[in-house]
């Protein structure tokens, strides 16, 4: 007699394997609740440490997450979580912000909490950055673990307005501390910035000069004009060199006001919308411009604008503007030794720290000849360097270029020829692959920024005219200029 066969449908089969699974699943999270008492059990930490940026007092940082895990297959238990001081930092772990609330928290095996930590300093008695620390201890058992916190708070003088609006007859901007600007801010008269001052500019922020500016700084102690980001775009892309983070410094002449005069030396104005933009209404009373050894990089419009002003700029970087660098219509202007260079955004950045603001397909120079409504512009280049992404970086609108008066001498150029009859030895670029800098790019990974120093390679070495040099002895880094000088504003230095 034939003995039955046992049969086991795939309906019964998985039937058997998902009560197998599920009773699998339940001794793993029974096993997952169950408190360990091993004192060798520990908790993991996403970061040993916290470290914060300068922290302007009474304002706050940004706030900073980590996680806490458990990676053991039992629940461990948090008796208590303590802060050595309690005092500028401020946690809250898993949307408990309470530190006394903070004890006999079940972490589940394999289960993690979200910890946010932000900095609040109070007023300090010195106006210099001052460290503040502070550590965050989790006791486990016998066990106690620690996340050691670092900030540097910093006083500053900050001008805000519950209307976004300041207005000023004069201002004079001190170098003791910095400043923190919320608003717009309009100066009707004389506008004085010392030696040293740093103006820290907030979103949207912006300012508005009617008078005269006088903005001195020196080689030791430059005047820097940026925003007020001090924290991380990402976990290694600090905010400073994110573009478009303010928006301007404007230099207005109105009709009928008296005209006044622009004196910028040794002045960065770094990351806004617009570095700095100078307009007078009359094209027949122009302001004077005097714009030295100054850097204006990283906007997300433009660097400098001059309209119907006069202009000497010399010893200057005007760099990276997601539009022109430079655009002047209307004045006489007289560039010497500049270096103007247009990377922006991709693909000269690996990853993206403007807000998403494309590049326009424009020249890094564009100079307006055309207008009926602004004075004559004529513009002189000596010994700089117009470099870009494009192939032709330098546009001159013009209506007969061989009568133009300006002059082109000495300048390394990636542009199309230009006239004979005004521009005389120059270099041009030969192919797009010719090194000029040492870096046309923001490679984060490998902490590598924009550096428009000279290549060792470089074809704008030596060829700058030396007559015209002996008026700049030094170059924007306080390198004198040897016999056969560079072009640009950096000398190159083995």
């Amino acid at each position: 007699m034939r003995k039955p066969r046992l049969c086991i449908s795939s309906m019964s089969y998985n039937l058997v394997l998902g009560c197998l699974l599920l009773l699998l699943g339940c001794l793993v999270s029974c096993q997952s609740e169950i408190v360990s008492n091993d004192p060798l059990l520990q908790l993991r930490f996403s970061h040993d440490s916290l470290l914060f940026d300068t922290v302007f007092t009474k304002m706050g940082s940004s706030t900073k997450r980590m996680m806490v895990y458990n990676p053991n297959q039992n629940a461990l238990l948090i008796d208590r979580v303590e802060m050595a001081n309690g005092k500028s930092f401020y946690i809250n772990l898993d949307g408990e912000n309470q530190l006394e609330n903070l004890h006999d928290i079940t972490l589940r095996g394999g289960d993690s909490l979200f910890l946010f930590v932000r900095a609040e300093i109070d007023p300090l008695q010195s106006n210099n950055p001052v460290l503040v620390e502070d550590t965050i201890s989790f006791y486990v058992g016998s066990n106690q673990q620690q996340i050691y916190l670092q900030a540097y708070g910093q006083n500053v003088h900050v001008l805000d307005s519950e209307d976004k609006f300041m207005q000023y007859n004069t201002y004079e901007f001190q170098n003791d501390k910095p400043y923190l600007i919320y608003d717009t801010m309009v100066v009707k008269g004389d506008l004085t910035i010392q030696k040293g001052a740093t103006l820290y500019m907030h979103t949207g922020a912006m300012i508005y000069a009617y008078g005269n500016v006088l903005a001195k700084g020196t080689l030791e102690e430059p005047i820097v004009i940026r925003g007020d980001r001090m924290d991380m775009l990402f976990d290694s892309v600090p905010y400073r060199v994110a573009s478009g983070q303010w928006n301007g410094l404007y230099l207005i002449h109105l009709e009928g006001w008296a005209t006044p005069t622009y004196e910028f030396d040794y002045v960065d104005v770094l990351s806004g919308s617009i570095g700095i933009y100078a307009l007078s209404e009359n094209p027949t009373q122009r302001p004077q411009l005097s714009l030295t050894n100054a850097r204006i990089h990283n906007h997300s419009i433009y660097g400098l604008v001059l309209q119907n002003v006069d202009a000497d700029v010399a010893n200057c970087e005007i760099s990276n503007c997601a539009s022109y660098c430079v655009y002047l219509a209307g004045g006489k202007h007289n560039f010497v030794h500049n270096t103007i260079a247009s990377y922006f955004g991709y693909p000269y950045t690996t990853i993206n720290i403007h807000n998403n603001i494309l590049r326009e397909d424009v020249a890094a120079v564009y100079i307006n000849n055309l207008s009926k409504n602004n004075a004559p512009t004529t513009t002189s280049f000596y010994n700089c360097i117009i470099e870009g992404a494009r192939k032709n970086n330098l546009v001159l609108a013009t209506p007969l270029p061989e009568y133009y008066e300006g002059k082109f001498v000495g300048n390394y150029l990636r542009a199309d020829s230009l006239s004979n009859a005004f521009a005389t030895n120059n270099v041009y670029a030969s192919d797009s692959d010719t090194v000029v800098f040492r870096n046309i790019y923001y490679l984060y990974k490998e902490y590598k920024y924009y550096d428009f120093q000279l290549d060792s390679l470089s074809p704008a070495r030596g060829i700058a005219d030396s007559a015209t040099a002996l008026l700049y002895h030094y170059d924007h880094l306080g390198v004198r200029r040897k016999p056969h000088p560079d072009a640009g504003c950096y000398e190159f230095v083995e």
